[in-house]
């Protein structure tokens, strides 16, 4: 696919502001703010070729390919980080840039972007900001945006209440994981990256192409768009240091350094787990390990601030 520059595309959207729009309004925030997501675009003077609100989320496949096929210069997805993702890789490798309206609890991708997380700054990004190529996530044949897990996570995904998240936010998923880890196993992963091959004893092990996960930022030098996976595990196999570090978390968000050692980089990662375990490819699980995780240098163009350095 013939594949404008940057800078041009940029220009398109500001001056001509073709976009079509998909909202998951199954989502509270969505369904709450879908009418000002309208009125705030129509302000804003895009000339939206169609808006899509979605309110049954297995129909967001044919939804976003249906919205692609009047090809706009921009696609603006409203929704968490499970809607962004599953939208992302329909926008991959395509002349079509991704604005994103955070509508999610944690809203991981938006804040690795720099984003406002208001919605009307989030709109001003749209008009105001500048097209910039990212790195995708592959987990197996999976495209991802943020994050791959194994071990608690799985199933905190499957078991978060969510009249917790309404309440609590963000925090929601550190405390529904202090109420799984007593009865959770440890397990062993293996990492292979650079030729070089990790073993840790944990309950949990997060493999990160953006920079956030919680709503909290994994580290200073984490991005997403510096061609590196990181891969961490949160506590080691001692349950009780796990139970704390998740405290402190839920509490204070302050990141503790992580137990068993450094965190483990590269552009490629082959993980290893005994025994084999569900691969969470944010918030949707469907592969097992072993499994190939790379990332796809430049994979996707989505819409940033004026700051955002764009490598």
């Amino acid at each position: 696919m013939i594949m404008r520059s940057k800078a041009d595309h940029t220009a398109a959207i500001v001056q001509d502001r073709r976009a079509v729009l998909v909202v998951n309004t199954r989502s509270r925030r969505g369904r709450r703010h879908y009418a000002d997501v309208l009125r705030l675009l129509q302000e804003a003077g895009f000339r939206l070729s169609g808006v899509h609100p979605i309110t049954d989320p297995s129909r967001l496949r044919e939804t976003v390919v249906r919205a692609l096929s009047s090809e706009p210069d921009l696609l603006i997805a409203g929704g968490g980080d499970g809607t962004l993702s599953s939208t992302i890789k329909h926008v991959a490798g395509k002349d079509v840039a991704l604005g994103v309206l955070p509508l999610g609890t944690t809203n991981n991708f938006a804040r690795s972007l720099g984003l406002p997380l208001d919605l009307a700054g989030a709109v001003g990004v749209l008009t105001g900001g500048k097209v910039a190529d990212i790195d995708l996530g592959l987990c197996g044949d999976r495209p991802f945006a943020n994050l791959t897990s194994f071990g608690v996570s799985v199933e905190v995904a499957g078991t978060v209440k969510p009249w917790l998240k309404r309440i609590m936010g963000r925090s929601a998923y550190p405390l529904t994981a202090m109420t799984i880890l007593p009865g959770h196993q440890p397990f062993r992963a293996y990492i292979t990256a650079d030729g070089r091959r990790h073993e840790l004893l944990t309950h949990q092990l997060n493999i990160a192409n953006g920079r956030f996960h919680g709503g909290w930022q994994i580290a200073k030098d984490a991005g997403i768009d510096n061609r590196t996976l990181v891969a961490y595990q949160l506590g080691s196999g001692k349950r009780l240091r796990l139970i704390g570090e998740t405290l402190v978390r839920a509490t204070t968000g302050k990141w503790r350094s992580l137990a068993g050692g450094p965190f483990v980089t590269g552009t490629e990662m082959l993980v290893e787990t005994d025994p084999p375990m569900a691969a969470d490819i944010d918030g949707e699980v469907r592969l097992r390990t072993p499994l190939v995780i790379k990332t796809i240098p430049n994979g996707v163009r989505v819409m940033v601030p004026q700051e955002f350095v764009d490598r």
